[in-house]
């Protein structure tokens, strides 16, 4: 599938239900020829209402972590979720639901072909690593994402709730930020 087909089949697609339930689809934003890949797990009220991933304050930490490396939204940067409808109440993803719509996010990935994949949130990095390790447990190392370098680290709104690991995830970036600059 190419870009304006994919963008329809998120669009049309009913295959979990969770489109019965949210706004819009959240597809993605940003760069489709970029060398960074940011991949969260699913969209919130906010996301759900704008048809974009990643707004609000999460998405505003998020808008500074990329400016703080020298990134922006949309320059050189992908931004996406796991899932493309919100989950009612923004309850955590369910395995069937990530299941029918993590073929989505493959494809972005395949049409992007990111230098590198910056996995946030722990449905991210266990849908993209096929693993049900935890975060901190992966952080600090360069994995694969069928051969493209995938670092882990937290996710934004994570982050809002859990100050302290604002350090860690600075850290991730920072590592990741050095492992794109050795490709």
């Amino acid at each position: 599938m190419d870009w304006p087909t994919l963008k329809l089949a998120v669009s049309s697609c009913t295959a979990c239900g969770l489109r019965a339930c949210c706004t819009q689809t959240v597809f993605g934003v940003g760069d489709e020829s970029a060398q960074w890949m940011l991949v969260g797990e699913a969209p919130g009220a906010d996301e759900d209402k704008l048809g974009e991933p990643f707004v609000g304050q999460a998405g505003k930490l998020l808008d500074s972590m990329l400016a703080a490396i020298g990134l922006a939204r949309g320059r050189n940067v992908y931004i996406a979720n796991v899932l493309k409808c919100r989950p009612p109440g923004n309850r955590n993803p369910e395995p069937e639901e990530v299941a029918k719509c993590s073929p989505h996010l493959v494809r972005q990935i395949e049409l992007i072909q990111p230098k590198l994949i910056l996995a946030m949130g722990r449905f991210a990095v266990q849908t993209l690593l096929d693993t049900q390790a935890t975060i901190a447990s992966l952080r600090g190392a360069v994995h694969r994402y069928h051969g493209v370098p995938l670092i882990v680290t937290y996710h934004p709104a994570y982050l809002l709730r859990n100050l302290p690991d604002k350090a860690k995830a600075w850290a991730d970036l920072v590592f990741a930020r050095k492992t794109i600059a050795g490709l």
